[in-house]
């Protein structure tokens, strides 16, 4: 059984307009989209800014509203409770955000940050609660003296790694990761990105892993889902989606990845060419009236079973 399923989300944000504020249209953002996380698994959601992935991550855990569409955890219905705070699955599903340091309080100390959540969810005494925070801080390798420290005091990295001693302090079964290194040096990347999977191995955990970055997501993730108008364009697991891409949206995305070897450049610039070519060429193949993404369908070739892409 799936650990979360996703039917049909959707999330429109309305445009307002005249002196009396009527609604004059909707931006969908995301428009449509269905997914599922088995336990212990990483699901990679792909696409570039604006292409609704964030906003399909918030949606998960409440923090948007939902114009339609139903969301399952553990196989029950939990989409009218989904902005309940003290619920169970606000407890069993957390969140790592791109901005560490608007994520933090800066008015608070590093103990207060990171036991908030054990506060809101467990009764625990002043020294269980100040050993569970320690514990936490040393699963990321942060030594307990940070406790007593305030945000600004640490670096980009130590900072998103505080973001992720809080989103494990409830042991949930989920973490959806909105873009969490995309602020980092590379160096920090890694090691942050280590964390991550360390912390997945050892706590059995799901991500929701979402980004821009097809480098990153290599490494991070075993299915991929790619996103593109607020729809999901081609679904796949990493290795068809890498080597045997389908749609015109994915194919470009892959040939952006930068490539170190001098030998290859031209190589790489006469096919970024031809995939310009071809997306003008055969738009309607890929798109509809308004630049609408056709429905996912099963995309079969030898073994390639759960390949999905947007088709006519």
């Amino acid at each position: 059984m799936a650990l979360l399923e996703v039917k049909d989300l959707k999330v429109h944000f309305p445009i307002r307009g005249g002196i009396l504020g009527r609604t004059v249209g909707w931006v969908k953002a995301v428009d449509g989209v269905s997914f599922t996380i088995e336990p212990g698994q990483t699901l990679g959601l792909v696409g570039e800014s604006g292409s609704g992935k964030s906003t399909t991550g918030k949606a998960i855990l409440g923090l948007t509203h939902l114009t339609g569409g139903s969301i399952f955890f553990d196989g029950e219905d939990i989409t009218r409770y989904i902005g309940k705070n003290r619920s169970d699955y606000r407890k069993s599903v957390q969140m790592i955000f791109q901005d560490a340091y608007s994520s933090l309080n800066p008015r608070k100390r590093v103990l207060d940050i990171v036991a908030e959540p054990l506060r809101n969810f467990e009764k625990l005494t002043k020294a269980e609660e100040r050993k569970r925070v320690d514990e936490l801080l040393a699963i990321v390798g942060m030594n307990p003296q940070a406790a007593v420290k305030y945000p600004h005091e640490f670096s980009g990295g130590q900072r998103q790694r505080l973001g992720v001693a809080r989103a494990i302090a409830l042991k949930p079964k989920l973490i959806v990761c909105d873009e969490p290194v995309s602020a980092l040096d590379l160096s920090v990347q890694a090691q942050v990105l280590n964390y991550l999977k360390d912390i997945q191995e050892e706590l059995k955990l799901a991500y929701l892993f979402i980004s821009h970055d097809l480098g990153v997501v290599k490494h991070m993730c075993e299915t991929l889902a790619i996103m593109h108008n607020s729809r999901f364009v081609e679904v796949g697991s990493r290795h068809e989606i890498y080597n045997n891409a389908q749609h015109i949206y994915t194919r470009r995305l892959i040939a952006a990845i930068p490539d170190i070897d001098p030998d290859l450049r031209e190589e790489n610039m006469h096919r970024r060419d031809r995939l310009t070519v071809e997306y003008q060429n055969e738009y309607s193949k890929f798109y509809g009236e308004g630049g609408k993404v056709y429905d996912l369908k099963p995309f079969l070739q030898g073994n390639s079973g759960g390949h999905y892409v947007a088709m006519p």
